[in-house]
């Protein structure tokens, strides 16, 4: 939001090149999700997949969220609309330049980041639910097809093949800078960092384990310096951006093959940690709309106590910003997570269940 971040004469305190190049870190989630799908519904019990108790699930995790925000943004809009027609406000930009009623109906089906639209709309980060969601699809489909075939081998050709064909179709024929596509072929980064999640839980198969605890801890460190200097320097060559996605699967591979190693694993069960992890994506969803609704306070405050604040210290107001924005987006992921989420999630589930044309086998799982 350019108009928000010229508010700030001097940047917050912390920043780095890790900051500014964060929104790579969407590929370390679409890797993890591959993982965590494979483990869940292929290693462990394969013979018994139903596609659609496997749909059923993944749309009940990710649409209540998805959905509230999105209605959330939408009566933010229309109140915005009705301040500017009786003069209150003024339209900076325009009302509706890009949140339209096209764009909203593409939201309510999943659609809007497979290429119908040309821009990010609503809630933008939600551009990666759109391709997660049909990912998902595309995956079920391919296990569906390697059980009726009987054999595991064709889910890991077909794995190896849409990371293969979807990393090249990026680079070579689209001929990207970078490999930060979102709403233009996020489907194929997405592809890329899913599959590598399903292949990376196969590779792990065949790590020896017979490595001491402190090499174990060695290899994971050398793994998560790789995955943060591949990020860091992205800044400089953009192009290396397209290793990502690799860098990350070596680093959570080196997690699920190793989970007794010395240190790496202890600090991720740390209580705040996992306070975090299980919210995350409740700040993924929440933090965009946070920020927009900080854009819209600055505005209406107007610039003299951020140049109060400049004058104490120069980055003092940006890193107050900050702060009170990342305490702002866990506060409310906290309270989306015990409303929206968990609640919403199970409530859809059951009634897709229990809907004649949804029924099937009782599930088992609430990953």
């Amino acid at each position: 939001m350019p108009t928000f971040l010229a508010a700030f004469s001097t940047p917050p305190w912390i920043e780095c090149a890790y900051f500014r190049e964060g929104g790579f870190l969407v590929d370390l989630f679409f890797v993890l999700s591959g993982m965590v799908m494979s483990m869940s519904y292929v290693q462990s019990d394969f013979g018994r997949f139903s596609l659609r108790d496997f749909m059923v699930r993944r749309f009940a995790r990710i649409y209540p969220l998805h959905i509230v925000m999105l209605i959330v943004l939408l009566l933010f809009r229309l109140l915005r609309i009705s301040l500017v027609s009786v003069g209150l406000i003024a339209a900076i930009p325009a009302v509706f330049e890009v949140n339209n009623a096209y764009s909203f109906v593409l939201n309510v089906f999943l659609l809007h980041s497979l290429g119908f639209v040309d821009y990010l709309n609503w809630n933008a980060p939600s551009w990666s639910i759109s391709v997660e969601f049909y990912t998902y699809l595309v995956f079920g489909l391919v296990v569906l097809c390697a059980q009726r075939l009987g054999s595991l081998r064709w889910l890991y050709v077909a794995s190896a093949l849409f990371v293969v064909v979807s990393w090249l179709l990026l680079v070579v024929w689209i001929g990207r800078e970078e490999i930060g596509a979102q709403y233009d072929w996020g489907i194929l980064r997405c592809f890329t960092s899913f599959f590598l999640g399903v292949l990376t839980v196969k590779a792990v198969s065949y790590v020896p384990r017979t490595f001491s605890r402190v090499a174990k801890g060695a290899l994971q460190f050398a793994a998560l310096l790789l995955a943060l200097v591949n990020v860091c320097i992205i800044d400089y060559w953009n192009w290396l951006s397209f290793f990502a996605p690799f860098t990350f699967s070596i680093f959570l591979g080196s997690l699920l093959a190793f989970p007794d190693a010395a240190v790496i694993p202890r600090l991720l069960v740390v209580k705040p940690l996992v306070w975090v992890g299980k919210r995350s994506y409740s700040i993924y969803m929440v933090h965009a709309v946070v920020i927009l609704f900080a854009e819209y306070g600055i505005r209406a405050f107007g610039h003299r106590p951020i140049a109060w604040l400049e004058q104490i210290y120069p980055g003092l107001p940006a890193t107050l910003n900050l702060f009170v924005l990342i305490g702002v987006v866990l506060v409310v992921s906290d309270f989306t997570y015990r409303r929206v989420e968990l609640p919403g999630g199970k409530l859809l589930r059951r009634w897709l269940q229990d809907s004649r044309s949804f029924a099937g086998a009782p599930a088992t799982r609430s990953t």
